[in-house]
């Protein structure tokens, strides 16, 4: 485990003081069957993760606030029957002993003990709504405790969603989260480089995917953060485009949207470059326009910026762009008001980034306002540019897609990029990829 147990240890007592007094629950991802009796590689749950660094299926965390407080994790039996055929399981003995839980149980006793655990509690912090079956469960749960009002046994008269409270704890990255991080932006940016090494016209996209596969696997990432985009001519100009099975032309630019998970934590970048490894004339015009924007609003993370200031900077470089460019007409004003930049830009510049590729927290404050950027917080910052064919648009810039995208933490100056290894000058780019 990269980051030390006591830090899951603190943010557990942490959650529990901001609760004050109740309990919350926090189950694992389920196993899903991809088909038949084969399943879908297990990834656990990020919240549960986040406060436990425990990466079996079939558990659960109950944390009890208060005077007495103390965590409880719910998990598989130790059975070396099983292990032989799945693997090695620590058991609710050896989870007490790894991972600094106070008391651990078989998930065999969850339905027997969940009520005793639950009753006469004030609050029951747990996200309903997330998982249907959780949702039964626990409901079963408190309705056994309802039964019992007569013999003075209560159930808890509320419940809080407990991803509000951690949110907000996850929001602002630890020094060990960031070393992850800078691991795997770093492990990502290689991916990218080798792909642009690689790229030769009329190989197909999945051969480009392929690389990406063995730069993560080979440097310790365990899996893609999420499905990688490998997108060439016409099909960049599809946001979610995911095909990857298309013969790259030729002229064509390819744009690829890929990044690893390195022990939980996710990377995204996205660089945009020529199968030939020359860019033509528009295609240059309209991939500076997109970098300058991205420079613009890298310049805008810092503390005490609002989130939505890289966003703006971006758009209005980008506006400008389009206008010199002929793809808008009117005043820049005039292009904003109308919004006709949608027609090229469509998505906002950046989100969240940890745990989950789109991480947790807010956006915007209590009252509504845009929130102000602080240290330890970390983000993507992506604009765009995606040119389809139209009536309105000069023909040379047709099938054009672009998107440029790092990764970025919020420090106590400004911010510090942490893809930066990832090349994306036009110059470096045909450099690296000069035949």
């Amino acid at each position: 485990m990269t980051i030390n147990i006591n830090e899951f240890s603190k943010r557990r007592y942490q959650l529990m003081a901001e609760m004050v007094e109740g309990v919350a629950i926090v189950p694992t991802s389920p196993e899903l069957i991809r088909n038949r009796d084969s399943h879908y590689p297990f990834r656990f749950d990020s919240y549960f993760y986040y406060l436990s660094g425990f990466k079996e299926p079939e558990s659960v965390l109950f944390l009890i606030a208060g005077p007495q407080a103390k965590t409880i994790l719910f998990c598989r039996d130790k059975d070396m029957e099983r292990e032989i055929w799945d693997g090695f399981r620590y058991g609710p003995a050896g989870a007490v002993i790894e991972f600094g839980i106070d008391e651990a149980y078989s998930m065999s006793q969850l339905d027997e003990l969940a009520p005793q655990l639950l009753a006469n509690q004030s609050k029951l912090f747990y996200s309903l709504g997330a998982d249907a079956a959780w949702d039964a469960r626990v409901t079963g749960w408190i309705n056994q405790l309802r039964t019992q009002a007569r013999t003075g046994i209560g159930a808890p008269d509320s419940i809080t969603d407990v991803r509000k409270l951690l949110d907000e704890m996850r929001l602002y990255k630890s020094d060990s989260e960031l070393a992850v991080m800078r691991r795997s932006a770093n492990i990502a940016a290689a991916a990218h480089q080798r792909a642009m090494q690689f790229t030769r016209p009329e190989m197909m996209e999945y051969e480009i995917e392929a690389e990406f596969l063995h730069e993560f696997y080979r440097h310790g990432a365990q899996a893609p953060a999420y499905t990688s985009i490998v997108a060439g001519g016409a099909s960049a100009c599809t946001l979610h485009y995911n095909a990857n099975n298309a013969k790259l032309r030729d002229g064509d630019l390819l744009l690829i949207d890929a990044g690893c998970e390195l022990d939980g934590y996710a990377s995204d970048i996205t660089r945009t470059f020529p199968v030939n490894g020359k860019f033509s004339a528009p295609q240059k015009d309209l991939y500076e326009l997109v970098l300058a924007s991205q420079a613009a609003a890298i310049s805008k993370v810092a503390p005490n910026n609002h989130w939505n200031e890289p966003h703006e900077a971006a758009l209005d470089v980008l506006v400008r762009g389009f206008i010199d460019l002929g793809l808008c007409k009117g005043s820049h004003d005039e292009v904003l008001e109308k919004g006709s930049y949608r027609q090229f830009y469509m998505h906002r510049t950046g989100h969240w980034l940890g745990l989950d590729v789109h991480d947790a927290g807010e956006y915007k404050d209590q009252v509504g306002e845009w929130r102000k950027l602080e240290p330890g917080m970390t983000l993507t910052v992506e604009p765009g540019c995606y040119v389809r064919p139209a009536d309105n648009v000069p023909e040379h810039f047709w099938n054009i897609g672009i998107r440029i995208e790092d990764d970025v933490l919020v420090t106590s100056a400004d911010c510090e990029v942490l893809t930066s290894a990832a090349l994306k000058s036009v110059d470096d780019i045909e450099s690296l990829m000069k035949r």
